[in-house]
């Protein structure tokens, strides 16, 4: 088994000139390992125009809302977060949150995306008077809220199961549950920085129960805690195999698969490690460029892959759409998680969106929380996109 062989099998599928070769865990290690960066990102364009055509990239207007920070979970590597009883705590009032959202009207957005810690003080009534709130006041707007971590403290506290939980919250108004805290779906890594989140398991079993509801999901990937590739790559497995086991029983699996580097400048996990040489953290431009096109060829079955620019910075969100990405991600208005472990761009208009796409060489298109393709404005971002490069067959 070699890279080149590989490689050449993946885009014969591709091409639709050889019958379908799924990736498996052995080959995709190897690609990891041995491919050439240029050879693998051209494998992965070539699979991504198959699976969405060569010309437009998906784009979404909504706004990040973190509701609260308190959290019980102590991961290391957040920033975000303070425990119950510290001073900077604080949960924004259903009137705070409407005035955000109602922001996001304003500028036509149509998805929140509403994230917070495990906050042990908040009774399973308040989660679904807020919902309430918000499809009353904004029933315009898919709310896609409370990460699986965060469904299983709500059922902790309220001594209802996970299933229930989501079952009341969907009837209460909600849309989808967002891919966060999955980090790494490998146990011995999960142990070590966030060993109070629970195994994978729990994270995959609350994605499957969200499936079987019809809530819209996505599966999410923080890479650099210093895991090997072969980690990597089985973490991409467990997301495969619900994929797979979702789509099979209840027709409804994860949406997008989009990952990202930890960020490491301000949080203990960083300053842990610093300095120590015990391992090697975070990762660059050209690691997450691999990663998004390992990703691409081995998550057959998840329609989109989307680029990180919030992490990555523009450039290389640019990069990643000729390597596997057909997805810019979304406006965000706000971001507090990320950016407190030290990036520095946290938010994006519509225009500088389209801008980017556009100087990638692709057409913008605007979707929803779904995937589904809405009415684009034309914001004169910039002139006529130029036809994509065509990828170097292998």
């Amino acid at each position: 088994m070699d890279w080149k062989s590989i490689l050449q099998h993946q885009s014969e599928w591709s091409a639709g000139t050889a019958a379908e070769h799924r990736l498996g865990v052995e080959e995709a290690i190897v690609l990891y390992d041995d491919a050439p960066l240029h050879l693998l990102m051209n494998a992965a364009h070539q699979r991504r125009v198959a699976m969405h055509g060569p010309s437009e990239v998906t784009y979404l207007v909504d706004r990040n809302i973190n509701y609260t920070n308190v959290c019980t979970i102590n991961c290391q590597f957040c920033s975000f977060y303070r425990p119950p009883g510290h001073d900077e705590t604080y949960t924004q009032s259903f009137e705070e949150i409407s005035g955000r959202i109602s922001a996001l009207e304003e500028i036509g957005g149509v998805r929140i995306l509403m994230q917070g810690g495990v906050n042990p003080a908040l009774p399973f009534e308040w989660y679904e008077e807020l919902l309430s709130h918000i499809r009353t006041n904004h029933p315009s707007i898919a709310i896609d809220c409370f990460s699986p971590i965060e469904i299983e403290g709500i059922a902790e506290v309220s001594n209802l199961s996970t299933l229930e939980v989501l079952t009341r919250l969907k009837a209460a108004g909600m849309h989808g549950l967002p891919g966060g805290g999955a980090e790494m779906l490998v146990d011995d890594v999960r142990k070590d920085v966030s060993p109070k989140k629970g195994l994978p398991a729990n994270w995959l079993r609350v994605m499957e129960e969200a499936q079987s509801l019809h809530l819209t999901t996505s599966a999410t990937n923080v890479i650099g805690f210093g895991e090997s590739n072969q980690q990597r790559v089985e973490h991409m497995r467990r997301v495969r195999d619900l994929q797979d086991a979702s789509l099979s029983q209840h027709g409804m699996a994860f949406t997008s698969f989009i990952a990202w580097p930890v960020q490491l400048e301000s949080n203990s996990f960083g300053r842990r490690n610093r300095g120590q040489n015990r391992v090697t953290l975070g990762a660059g431009s050209s690691e997450y460029l691999r990663h998004v096109a390992v990703s691409r060829l081995f998550l057959d079955s998840i329609p989109s892959i989307q680029s990180s620019w919030p992490t990555m910075g523009i450039k290389t969100a640019q990069m990643a759409l000729f390597g596997g990405a057909n997805d810019v991600g979304s406006t965000m208005m706000e971001e507090n998680v990320v950016s407190a472990s030290g990036t520095t761009k946290f938010s994006a208009s519509e225009m500088e969106l389209q801008h980017v796409i556009k100087r990638a060489g692709f057409t913008p298109v605007r979707r929803d929380s779904d995937y589904l393709r809405l009415e684009t404005p034309d914001l004169g971002a910039d002139s006529a996109p130029v036809p994509a490069p065509i990828p170097v067959q292998v």
